[in-house]
């Protein structure tokens, strides 16, 4: 089958290649891809900022049919509509998988980066992974399954109240998601982006946020501040990966607020450290998902209230997965799916 891989180490070295159709081994399901998302850190592998273990197929954002079960396998059967998890491999053993916390375990080997991934036809994963998508959901919006579960786990790790004022910075898709998931708590939501986001600022308006602003047209400080009784957001929540993001974040929290890194870098930046104990911060990460945040976020497809498809602006066959990658790079769309069967 063909394959979109990193080949090698370094910058690029991306492209086509062939690979063997897995197997279905004891306690593995094969899924026949029907789409697979373009994340960010697709783009990271691509500029060699994300560890990989090359050649390895790309890809961990996905949603398919069942082709095949392994040996014991009873929890999903060929035919059945799904969406995986991306932990191909974690020890099970060490303190952080045993907390639930299989994100942090040291030998994690994931999907896209440590073993093939899913810009292939077929991807194989662990039978724990795998969940059903919701009845009346399309495999399309179903591939989203994944960058959600991490908005929910970010989230989760903030303790929002839904009394907050939330600050979400970077309108793209993983901020369009945050903000959905804080609306869905009951928190107020304000969606911040600059001119080159005026579309994807609609696309959050139409999605339920409470206030969007343009940062280049208007200084969201004292707007903020009017919100809140001068106070400030009680949590910001820095989606972009974009270190004026991250400074405008620090300087909208209130004192004794929180500030939620959800967007990644690709590189250290430069960050006032001291407002953190000025303001006296609570400063959270998060990594990509625990498996708890999967089903919180199939259920919060299934009731209504966080629509993924709203965000699927282009479709590429795999052949054109250049295209694809220069639509994300010139953010030009908001999600960005590659069909492996085109």
């Amino acid at each position: 089958m063909k394959g979109l891989a990193k080949l090698a180490r370094g910058h690029g070295n991306v492209g086509l290649m062939d690979a063997a159709e897995p197997s279905a081994m004891p306690g593995h399901v094969v899924i026949e891809v029907a789409a697979c998302g373009v994340c960010g850190t697709d783009i990271h592998i691509h500029d060699d900022e994300f560890p990989t273990v090359p050649p390895v197929i790309m890809g961990h954002e996905l949603a398919g049919i069942v082709a095949d079960i392994g040996e014991g396998v009873t929890r999903c059967a060929p035919g059945d509509r799904v969406t995986s998890e991306t932990y191909f491999h974690v020890c099970g053993s060490c303190d952080h998988c045993r907390d639930g916390r299989p994100n942090l375990c040291a030998e994690r080997k994931s999907i896209g980066s440590g073993v093939n991934g899913a810009f292939a036809r077929y991807v194989l994963v662990p039978e724990q992974n795998v969940h059903a998508l919701p009845d009346g959901l399309t495999l399309e919006a179903g591939a989203l399954t994944e960058p959600l579960a991490c908005c929910v786990h970010a989230v989760e790790m903030t303790k929002l109240e839904p009394s907050d004022v939330a600050v979400i910075s970077g309108p793209g898709a993983i901020g369009l998601l945050t903000s959905q998931v804080v609306n869905a708590a009951g928190a107020t939501t304000v969606v911040l982006g600059t001119s080159a986001d005026e579309r994807r600022l609609a696309v959050a308006r139409s999605l339920g946020a409470d206030h969007t602003l343009n940062v280049d047209e208007i200084d969201p400080a004292p707007v903020v501040r009017d919100m809140t009784g001068g106070y400030g957001a009680d949590i910001v929540f820095e989606c972009s990966g974009s270190a004026p993001s991250a400074a405008t974040c620090l300087d909208l929290v209130r004192r004794s607020g929180r500030y939620a890194q959800v967007g990644l870098f690709g590189k250290p930046i430069a960050w006032d450290l001291e407002q953190v104990c000025y303001k006296e911060l609570a400063v959270s990460g998060s990594n990509a998902t625990v498996p708890s945040a999967w089903r919180k976020a199939l259920s919060l497809m299934r009731d209504g209230k966080v629509d993924t498809a709203a965000l699927i602006s282009d479709r590429f066959a795999l052949d054109d997965w250049r295209q694809a990658f220069d639509v994300f790079a010139a953010r030009s769309g908001l999600k960005t799916l590659l069909d492996p069967q085109a």
